[in-house]
């Protein structure tokens, strides 16, 4: 299909991809929510990489239409499956991925333009002026199939190497271009589409780390000196070897200090059960917590197709039902849960519910005092959790009759000694707060009970 084809095909469709967006919004009002919509409603998108290949599966389609807002294509955009002969391009599975996920009102990001893997085997041999030359053909190329249809794109991936140096990886970019080419990279992709986010992606940069500060460093250079670069994708994959760091969401705000917006971009994280679920719950909690984090992705579907299969690191197991860590996702991002909240480990006859409503018992100039009420539902509960995510401002000095761990300024509370209520009960935590010149109200969000 030719590119001019294309654009008259897109608006061809227009009318049929804004009323599907609109049955989706109708139905979300009516249902419960999904991790999309849920997103959403914190003015974020919650995204995952998608396999062309998998997208005749019913129960794969479903999932994905259902639960979320943004798409990536896990293969099919990159080097090797785009431009396999100089200068020949193909399209077939990313424009299937694209055209899919915008019949459902998704939004598309994409990975990746320049990586040293997945390289077709006539890029390497190249000299160093023809190399230049490929990569800004490659980028035009193929930013140019989709201008105005990607909200952002990973121009560069994953040029830095691992452990405590560092220095650049060696790649054929960087040993025969040089520092300069992720620049220029960048300056090409700007051209190339004008509205289109353009992101540097990395991985085991997700906490502070000599990784990280060679990357902070680039992208404080590029801010100072005009370079366009607009966000910083961070790919999380987290395992018990590498968990999700102490310092993660002082790491993302670190980063959005420069001036640029950060994503989650590969997320996932090998485990089971609340473990699991506890981790995804940091994740989400210290995005929500760093206003420019824009949005997270999650890397598949379903454990049965992620490449760490082994570790089960999805949200959705090899059958497509929701895990615990479905339910924490949710929940941390203010939606109603389902079989795999967190109190609430995967027996869909659990009635176990409860609602959290605030109240300001006390203020002054400086501060005020804040309560959380905790009723339980129609079924007796044996122990509730809920978040308080306060203005960024404020900070909480004392808090009673509950025990708190933070993520940023979201404060999850548990129950001291009052956990377990009868059917329609009640207790109440209170604490603290100094305003630090912000009067505003927290949030509470959703309540979650076993």
């Amino acid at each position: 299909m030719s590119m001019i084809v294309r654009r008259l095909s897109r608006a061809a469709t227009a009318g049929l991809v804004a009323a599907a967006a609109l049955t989706a919004a109708a139905h979300s009002a009516e249902a419960a929510d999904t991790l999309g919509s849920a997103a959403a409603g914190q003015g974020r998108y919650f995204g995952t990489a998608v396999a062309a290949s998998h997208l005749g599966e019913s129960d794969y389609a479903a999932t994905l239409d259902r639960e979320f807002s943004s798409v990536t294509p896990e293969n099919e955009m990159k080097w090797d499956a785009t431009e396999p002969s100089r200068g020949s391009f193909t399209f077939t599975s990313a424009d299937r991925i694209v055209d899919h996920a915008q019949s459902q009102g998704m939004d598309v990001r994409g990975h990746t333009l320049v990586w040293h893997s997945q390289l077709p085997s006539w890029v390497s041999p190249l000299g160093a002026q023809d190399l230049r030359t490929a990569m800004n053909a490659h980028i035009n190329g193929l930013m140019g199939h989709y201008k105005g249809e990607i909200h952002s794109w990973d121009v560069v991936n994953e040029a830095f190497q691992d452990g405590g140096s560092g220095a650049r990886r060696s790649s054929p970019f960087q040993d025969k271009l040089g520092d300069g080419f992720i620049e220029e990279a960048f300056r090409t992709a700007r051209a190339a589409d004008p509205a289109a986010k353009l992101c540097y992606n990395d991985y085991n940069t997700d906490g502070v780390n000599a990784k990280s500060n060679a990357v902070y460093d680039m992208v404080k250079d590029f801010k100072s000196r005009g370079v366009p670069i607009d966000c910083v994708g961070f790919q999380s994959h987290f395992n018990s070897n590498s968990p999700v760091p102490s310092d993660y969401r002082h790491n993302l705000q670190r980063f959005a200090d420069l001036g640029v917006d950060v994503q989650i971009t590969e997320l996932d994280i090998e485990g089971s059960g609340s473990a699991q679920a506890a981790d995804y719950t940091k994740v989400v909690e210290a995005c929500l917590a760093v206003s420019r984090c824009t949005g997270m992705t999650v890397w598949g579907v379903t454990d049965k197709y992620s490449w760490r299969s082994g570790g089960t690191p999805l949200l959705f197991d090899g059958d497509y039902n929701e895990k615990p860590a479905y339910g924490a996702v949710l929940s941390a991002l203010g939606g109603s849960g389902g079989p795999g909240d967190p109190g609430d480990p995967g027996d869909p006859g659990d009635g176990a519910s409860c609602t959290a409503m605030y109240t300001r018992t006390a203020d002054w100039s400086s501060g005020y005092n804040g309560q959380v009420t905790i009723t339980a539902g129609a079924e007796p509960i044996s122990s509730w959790t809920a978040t308080v995510t306060l203005p960024a401002q404020q900070s909480v000095s004392s808090l009673w009759n509950g025990t708190p761990t933070w993520s940023g300024n979201v404060m999850t509370v548990r129950p001291s000694w009052n956990g377990t209520l009868a059917a329609g009960a009640s207790t109440s935590f209170g604490f603290t707060a100094a305003k630090n010149g912000s009067d505003a109200a927290p949030t509470v969000g959703t309540c979650t009970a076993s």
